[in-house]
């Protein structure tokens, strides 16, 4: 891991650097395209896309990029990779487009399956949070020194449940009528992963659509920082196992001793 964590600092840099090219867009009368997934598309992800791509193959020109704006590589191609790049340039593109500052940079190395290096930074705010396997997890503002950041190990009452400003349904809401007495923190992108991960939401169940480069990097972050991240039968999220790069349903936690399933509708 010693070559990861050389690597770690360049990740951060690489990421505030898209952050930049996102926050040049922003603040300008942008266009929303759409996907062919109905998903929207701004010129900020394809700056941001273009900054961590040209920085990436600079800085290890040997390992492949995976990317959700070069998501179309065939899975015989990459089921080769045992180590990879796994990059979303513009997470919560929705509130981006909303202009709430929620949307987040995330960079991910996947090494035979398991993110061990991750950042997500947010560049509204100029936040980091940023973890490396072995290094512990960390959260860096402008202008201060890195704090390092630990998930809570025991739930409060009521659990502190993160939630999505974009995407809710009936089978969340049912696990949380489930779940008993809870208060909902809500948040947008990637962040509701480290708000589990800095001790400041118990728990993010997500029931519904993601892709791999949403969730890899806050992995990453999570797992460094003492949490989990588990499918809905407890069993840690891997990638690049299969051809779809649709995750399963999922849990976000910090405290192991609970079985997060057992809240699961029948």
């Amino acid at each position: 891991m010693d070559t990861l964590s050389i690597k770690l600092n360049d990740i951060v840099d690489l990421a505030r650097r898209a952050g930049d090219a996102i926050l040049e867009i922003y603040d300008t009368d942008f266009e929303v395209e759409e996907k062919a997934d109905k998903s929207p598309l701004t010129a900020a992800d394809m700056a941001s896309h273009n900054t961590i791509v040209a920085g990436l193959e600079q800085l290890t020109p040997e390992i492949p990029i995976l990317s959700e704006e070069s998501a179309k590589i065939p899975y015989e191609t990459r089921r080769e990779w045992r180590r990879y790049w796994l990059i979303d340039p513009l997470d919560g593109t929705k509130e981006f487009v909303k202009r709430n500052g929620e949307f987040t940079v995330n960079i991910a190395l996947i090494d035979d399956g398991r993110p061990v290096l991750g950042v997500v930074h947010v560049p509204v705010k100029h936040v980091t949070y940023y973890a490396a396997e072995g290094e512990g997890a960390w959260r860096s503002e402008e202008g201060a020194a890195p704090v390092s950041i630990h998930v809570r190990d025991q739930v409060g009452r009521p659990i502190r449940v993160a939630g999505s400003r974009s995407h809710a349904g009936d089978s969340l809401k049912k696990y949380l009528e489930n779940l008993g007495e809870h208060e909902i923190v809500s948040m947008g992108s990637s962040l509701k992963l480290c708000l589990v991960a800095e001790g400041e939401a118990d728990l993010y169940p997500r029931l519904g659509p993601t892709s791999e480069w949403d969730t890899a990097a806050a992995q990453a972050v999570v797992e460094a920082a003492g949490g989990m991240v588990t499918d809905t039968k407890m069993q840690p999220l891997r990638y690049n196992t299969k051809e779809s790069l649709l995750n399963p349903y999922f849990f976000v936690f910090g405290d192991k001793g609970i079985d997060w399933s057992r809240h699961l509708a029948e």
